[in-house]
């Protein structure tokens, strides 16, 4: 039997903040190691740094606006984007859905060529980081197999964002769905082969 660590609350590990409680609705994102250049995010967080030094007013929309940033930057297809490599995403479709219904519940993924989004509750007992570790840990060391590669595969964090209520769990969802289709990838969204909603439709 695992032993999960116990539940955070706020915390952060020097790059996002995370709130990890149960049962919570969360969407998260990960991404590869090199689909944003760490040049690019260093000099990001650093403005989001400055302005909460200063106390600069909308520190909290400047970082939606971070994210943002950095997802229309994924979407245009940058770094190896080994996720497009059917073997890789077929292992992290597999890996997302294995303890599905049993330490966690997804409600929608999407597996992009360098970054993918989960909505999920994480099931009482278990840390939204620990599941996150668990799925990156196992699918780095196995695509990096199949790939014949060492060294990093994804980035060292995640980004979470709690759903705060039924409009706004309605809105991450739409958009999960739609994400292969903004970025040019299908022409709806139930075409897109690694997501919820070629799998649900």
């Amino acid at each position: 039997m695992q032993v999960s660590e116990p539940l955070k609350g706020w915390h952060s590990r020097g790059y996002h903040s995370h709130f990890d409680a149960a049962p919570v609705v969360q969407s998260v994102t990960f991404r590869l190691h090199d689909s944003v250049p760490a040049e690019l995010l260093v000099r990001w967080r650093s403005e989001l740094l400055m302005d909460r030094r200063i106390g600069k007013a909308g520190s909290r929309s400047r970082a939606a606006a971070l994210e943002k940033r950095s997802e229309d930057y994924e979407d245009a297809g940058h770094g190896e984007c080994w996720l497009r490599n059917p073997r890789i995403a077929q292992i992290i479709q597999e890996a997302l859905l294995y303890f599905d219904g049993k330490r966690y519940r997804i409600l929608e993924w999407c597996i992009m060529p360098n970054h993918i989004h989960v909505l999920i509750v994480a099931s009482p007992g278990h840390s939204l980081s620990d599941v996150v570790r668990t799925w990156k840990t196992f699918t780095a060391r196995e695509a990096n197999l199949l790939l014949g590669r060492k060294g990093g595969f994804w980035m060292p964090d995640y980004f979470d964002r709690y759903v705060r209520d039924e409009n706004h769990l309605e809105a991450v969802r739409a958009y999960i769905r739609r994400n292969p289709v903004k970025a040019g990838l299908c022409e709806s969204e139930e075409q897109w082969r690694w997501s919820s909603a070629w799998i649900r439709d």
